[in-house]
């Protein structure tokens, strides 16, 4: 399939708009993650032929501005919190690949240095970028599932539970490299926003207890928020999960701007929006599954109706749930941008 708006002038003044709970000027897209055939079709650039890290976000970019976004999301190379696991799998086990047992091993971990990441990168991707544009800096994963990363997720329960300083150290060793990054990367000013992306959930409650979360995971929340704030930039959280019980937290504690991620099967985009669009922006929401299962012309109409939805009301930019995963349709994708782009 061809772009959809390769002339559609992009305005990241919209998607600011949304994170201020305002009206944009024009129906306002955002997706966290496209894919490798998506890009493909929307550049006619292979995969193949991309040398570089540089050559990799450049196409992102162009694809993103080709498919009518306003922006381009990126993550600088050279900062990450390394494992055994291999995360290239379709599937993994929360307690793969752990590297941090014990004080011991904890004291002998290789931390790496978020100065050290490729921050020329931004500047490279700038030069390119169309006018109008903005970047938006996400991290690589975020407090709680780089210390799931490092620990394992039973590991990490039991560690908290029996060596309870230990626990505090590591959270505060991830939490404060993190923090770091995301204040070098608002200072930039090609970047437009940050993304916190940091998953908080499954189905029917947090991984943690409510009490533990603002123990061990909110603070760092709310310190890379406010580093963000600090440079007059929002802040997207992109955290998948039941998240009810800890909405409050969200907003009156962390502060951020607006929450992406959002599943039928927790809490329907269209539920969620009534809910809490007069406190946070509403980003995303149409269900991943529901854009795999059905026809088109119904992923096409429940877009559409979103969008009148919020129309008025504003605080609301359209795409799918989570992200696009290679399972998810082309046609699927399509009829939903279809729905902002007509």
């Amino acid at each position: 399939m061809p772009p959809l708006a390769p002339d559609r002038a992009p305005n990241f003044n919209n998607l600011l708009a949304v994170l201020e709970r305002r009206k944009p000027d024009r129906p306002t897209l955002f997706e966290f993650f496209l894919n490798d055939r998506l890009e493909e079709q929307l550049t006619g650039v292979p995969s193949a032929g991309l040398p570089t890290e540089f050559d990799r976000q450049l196409r992102t970019m162009q694809a993103y501005h080709n498919a009518g976004y306003d922006f381009n999301n990126v993550k600088l190379p050279g900062f990450d919190f390394p494992n055994n696991s291999d995360l290239h799998t379709r599937t993994i086990s929360q307690n793969a690949g752990a590297v941090i047992h014990d004080q011991a091993s904890f004291e002998a971990y290789a931390w790496q240095d978020p100065d050290a990441a490729d921050w020329g990168l931004l500047d490279r991707l700038a030069e390119q970028m169309p006018a109008g544009m903005k970047l938006i800096v996400y991290g690589p994963c975020g407090v709680l599932e780089n210390a799931i990363n490092l620990v394992g997720y039973e590991s990490l329960c039991i560690l908290i539970a029996d060596q309870p300083k230990l626990a505090m150290d590591l959270f505060g060793e991830i939490g404060s490299r993190l923090e770091r990054y995301y204040t070098i990367a608002a200072r930039h000013s090609a970047v437009g926003a940050c993304i916190s992306n940091d998953d908080w959930g499954f189905n029917t409650q947090t991984l943690f207890s409510p009490p533990g979360m603002r123990k061990y995971i909110f603070p760092w929340h709310k310190r890379i928020v406010s580093a963000v704030h600090a440079q007059g930039k929002p802040v997207i959280l992109h955290s998948c999960g039941h998240f009810m019980r800890i909405f409050d937290d969200i907003v009156n504690d962390m502060g951020f701007d607006g929450r992406h991620s959002y599943e039928d099967n927790i809490l329907p985009v269209e539920e969620a929006y009534e809910r809490y669009h007069d406190r946070i922006a509403i980003i995303g929401g149409i269900d991943v599954d529901f854009v795999c299962r059905s026809a088109p012309d119904a992923v096409y109409e429940r877009s559409k109706a979103m969008l009148a939805r919020s129309a008025e009301r504003g605080g609301y930019a359209l795409g799918t749930g989570n992200s696009v995963p290679d399972y998810v349709p082309d046609a699927g994708y399509y009829a939903m941008t279809r729905a902002a782009l007509a």
